[in-house]
């Protein structure tokens, strides 16, 4: 169960985490989770670079180690990375100690003040702790259901389109589960946002 926009009580909760930004240009912040893929994350770059849209990958550490090349090509293409922790880990789960440890073993590959955490799970006192380390959290204002493999791809652009506007934080992921959705509803949210004269920002 997920719910595709943020609810305004769950924003105002957590109100020193980035969620949104400004509505008044023409910029969508689409964002890609828990990369680099040898296959996804290539076939994100080649469809962001088709529509000269650049983006934030927030980046897991044990992937960026073995997946060196393409996080190359991330930032050699002009994209904004950010932390991911250093293997995916849930913060409802993890003491907040260990928490810091896995986003600090994750900065010795990334060079980033951006960290959005995993599943979108961070406890008061990890939110805390990192904002101390100068992290900015980010979060987001709406998801696109790429990582539920109930739903086709598209229905994901189905999301996406209905709920997209300026100043949006898009979540999408460049993994392998999320793939199938993403070949489809990626392309799709591209060529809208270009109907649209919208652009496709980094963070």
């Amino acid at each position: 169960m997920y719910m595709v926009t943020t609810p305004w009580w769950l924003r105002m909760w957590y109100r020193n985490l980035l969620w949104q930004m400004p509505a008044n240009g023409n910029k969508v912040y689409l964002t890609f989770d828990d990369g680099p893929h040898p296959e996804a994350t290539p076939f994100v770059l080649s469809t962001l670079a088709e529509f000269n849209a650049k983006a934030t990958f927030f980046c897991i550490g044990k992937n960026v180690t073995t997946h060196a090349d393409i996080y190359q090509q991330i930032l050699e293409q002009g994209h904004t990375v950010g932390n991911h922790t250093q293997a995916h880990t849930n913060g409802f789960k993890t003491d907040t100690e260990k928490y810091v440890q896995g986003v600090t073993a994750a900065a010795q590959h990334i060079n980033s003040s951006w960290f959005r955490p995993p599943y979108g799970r961070l406890t008061w006192a990890q939110a805390s702790a990192l904002r101390q380390m100068n992290y900015r959290i980010v979060m987001w204002s709406l998801l696109s259901g790429d990582f539920d493999t109930s739903i086709t791809g598209e229905q994901c652009y189905n999301y996406v389109q209905q709920h997209l506007q300026p100043g949006s934080i898009v979540v999408f992921h460049d993994s392998a589960k999320a793939l199938p959705r993403l070949r489809l509803a990626l392309p799709k949210v591209l060529k809208y946002m270009q109907a649209m004269g919208w652009q496709s920002a980094a963070l």
